[in-house]
């Protein structure tokens, strides 16, 4: 059975340079889905679960129909966008209680991260909370490619050549 592939892009820009990279991606690994962010109202994590009828739980049962998840954010502050945080966050919605059961059904799974930033550099820690996101879910963490590219411009050949090896990896 093929391993079905999820890019969940978490960008403000739908069409910005994260979103080329994952078109980069796709040239190499066609079957690749992709779920952009920007798409869904997903409020932040809430303790008291006021937000359960934001698009959250039904995004995240199509997402389970995956084997393999990829986050692609850009680099903000140093660190994932805001989109691709309050999604993580909100996968403690599906941890306990009357959905823990799809919640367990990320175990096995596979998680990945593309990050985008304006130049070669990529900070310590970055991939820490998507490597214990993945150990703490029971998922395989299967690796980050640090991408880059300048304003409308096409990725430098190192960076296509990082992302082709990525793509052998999945």
């Amino acid at each position: 059975m093929k391993n079905k592939t999820v890019v969940i892009l978490g960008s403000s820009r739908s069409n910005g340079n994260t979103r080329k990279i994952v078109d980069e991606l796709i040239l190499l690994s066609p079957d690749i889905d992709i779920v952009d962010l920007n798409n869904y109202s997903i409020s932040y994590y809430d303790y008291e679960f006021k937000n359960e009828s934001d698009d959250f739980f039904n995004l995240f049962l199509k997402i389970l129909d995956y084997d393999t998840l990829i986050f692609a954010t850009p680099i903000y502050w140093y660190t994932m966008s805001a989109q691709t945080k309050t999604f993580l966050d909100r996968i403690s919605d599906v941890l306990h209680g009357d959905k823990k059961a799809y919640g367990r059904k990320l175990r096995g799974k596979n998680l990945a991260a593309i990050s985008c930033g304006s130049n070669s550099e990529i900070f310590d820690g970055f991939t820490m909370p998507f490597v214990q996101t993945a150990n703490y879910l029971g998922m395989n963490f299967i690796g980050h490619v640090h991408t880059w590219l300048e304003q409308n411009s096409r990725p430098p050949r190192a960076v296509l050549n990082n992302i082709k090896k990525f793509s052998n990896n999945l």
